[in-house]
């Protein structure tokens, strides 16, 4: 097959490894952590999780000095638990996925972190228009490297927290996901076939703040590699 130009194959380091990660597409869910949810004028009860996307080349690697985005004057960090799928069962099925099914998928975990345009969230939340210039925008989701998750221990009594400049600023614990990781995974193949190569991004602890040119941010996740970007 010939293309009419090379194809760029947006993709994400691997602990220890010389191969990376190529990624298919980002999918992302709103409110996952009560706390957050409630910070954000919304309701921490257990209603059935809602989904958004970033293209997938909104990711960039780890330890990198990004420009500041465009069109923004409250740019939010938020940072989250990246789940990696891939498996030869989800390339066979990849819908209407079991628990068990869901779990299975998972090739492995890294901290990423969401950035938000949350002056344009706001304006299209007001006009009732979609959030893609909010969400969606060059190198809104870096990731660190991931790690295989069967060398990240316990994922689920893992803490998660962010520092900008020394300060913490955001902090959780992943069991204090209101929808678990299975569970996300299952409910969000009742939408979408998944595929090796997608991540998702699996909400955000409170603490959710503005970022300014200059800033260094640090996510930490217990047993994973440390994601660290500048401006």
């Amino acid at each position: 097959m010939k293309y009419l130009f090379d194809p760029v194959t947006p993709s994400v380091a691997i602990v220890a490894q010389a191969a990376r990660f190529p990624v298919n597409r980002i999918y992302c869910v709103g409110r996952n952590y009560a706390a957050h949810a409630r910070e954000m004028g919304g309701s921490p009860e257990r209603e059935s999780p809602f989904f958004f996307s970033k293209p997938a080349n909104a990711v960039t690697d780890n330890g990198v000095t990004l420009p500041f985005p465009s069109r923004t004057q409250d740019l939010h960090h938020e940072v989250e638990l990246v789940v990696a799928l891939a498996g030869e069962a989800l390339a066979a099925k990849g819908q209407e996925l079991s628990l068990k099914e869901a779990t299975a998928a998972i090739y492995g975990y890294g901290v990423g972190i969401d950035f938000t345009r949350r002056d344009l969230q706001a304006e299209a939340k007001e006009k009732a228009r979609p959030w893609d210039t909010a969400k969606g925008f060059d190198n809104s989701a870096p990731v660190s490297a991931l790690t295989p998750a069967a060398q990240a221990g316990q994922i689920d009594a893992a803490s998660i927290s962010l520092l900008v400049n020394g300060e913490l600023r955001q902090q959780g614990m992943i069991s204090d996901l209101i929808w678990n990781i299975p569970e996300l995974i299952a409910e969000l193949s009742t939408y979408y076939r998944l595929r090796p190569g997608d991540l998702i991004f699996t909400g955000t602890p409170a603490g959710v703040s503005a970022v300014r040119p200059g800033d260094v941010m640090e996510g930490r996740i217990d047993n994973l590699e440390t994601l660290k970007i500048s401006f």
